[in-house]
């Protein structure tokens, strides 16, 4: 009850622990969430009150977890790790985790809101999610052990969260990026931006990436979308090599949003190409060197 919805509990109990925990492949989605600069927001704090923070931030982030049948995989100091498609199977994996970083966002706007409210600094945060196959049961030693999951899909969403800081914008108060692998299972459904094709620390093979704007239910307004459209020029000329070309459409995306980390870091790059120019065998691929 603590790592589930009562809901996808009783489901547990009533399929029995043993024939979920032994060990198997399922396609799941991977959900991963930290604070930005947490560190710092505490150093000022007393222990008793930096662990009152993360607990009344936590309470309310799980239940974004909960409210779409994600389980709760483990706390790692601020950050958090859900998976959606186990221990049970969920054909909308995809669709439920994204609903539900969505959800964070929400409720984060409203966890600010008292915190200003109470003359309290801002928490930010960045979220990560990828789909894909992972092998789940109860790992540990006879001492203890926890129901968690292995694979690529899990390194990638830690990745991405990670990848959050590289181009998402302080200004908003959660940045969500997803995979390539994410955004094809629910593309339908949401509004993105195509950030960029990067590949991740530690992982030869690349990936899209996407920064997860909303669901289609409320439409984009004119000013995002003529950004958007001057965006994706601008990555369209990155990528065929035509840096002059690509610098001015960003400088044109720049003026409408000045403090997009995206578009700032296409012209650096676009910038550096256009002094050195690349070798014949890039393909438009930004491999990153931190995680």
């Amino acid at each position: 009850y603590r790592y589930m919805n009562p809901e996808v509990a009783e489901q547990v109990i009533a399929i029995g622990e043993d024939a979920l925990m032994e060990g198997e492949r399922r396609e799941v989605t991977i959900l991963f969430s930290d604070i930005r600069g947490y560190t710092s927001i505490t150093e000022s704090l007393e222990a008793a009150e930096g662990v009152s923070l993360l607990n009344n931030y936590f309470e309310t982030m799980v239940e974004a977890v909960f409210s779409y049948k994600g389980t709760l995989d483990k706390f790692i100091g601020d950050a958090l790790m859900a998976v959606f498609g186990a221990p049970l199977t969920l054909r909308s994996h995809a669709w439920k985790a994204v609903q539900s970083a969505l959800d964070m966002r929400h409720r984060l706007e409203i966890f600010n809101a008292e915190r200003r409210q109470a003359g309290q600094r801002e928490l930010h945060i960045g979220i990560g999610l990828s789909s894909g196959e992972v092998v789940c049961g109860n790992i540990g030693s006879k001492k203890r052990m926890d129901y968690t999951v292995i694979g690529d899909g899990v390194d990638i969403s830690s990745r991405l969260e990670g990848v959050t800081k590289v181009y998402g914008n302080w200004d908003q108060s959660c940045n969500i990026i997803l995979s390539e692998f994410t955004y094809r299972e629910c593309q339908d459904a949401i509004w993105v931006r195509e950030l960029d094709r990067i590949r991740v620390k530690g992982k030869e093979t690349p990936m899209t990436i996407y920064e997860l704007l909303g669901d289609r239910k409320t439409p984009l307004d004119e000013k995002l979308q003529h950004f958007l459209g001057i965006y994706s020029k601008g990555r369209d000329a990155y990528n065929n090599r035509q840096f002059e070309e690509a610098i001015a459409y960003f400088q044109q995306a720049q003026k409408i949003y000045p403090g997009d980390r995206a578009t700032q870091v296409h012209l650096e790059r676009s910038d550096l190409y256009l002094a050195h120019p690349p070798g014949r065998d890039w393909d438009g691929v930004h491999t990153m060197t931190s995680k």
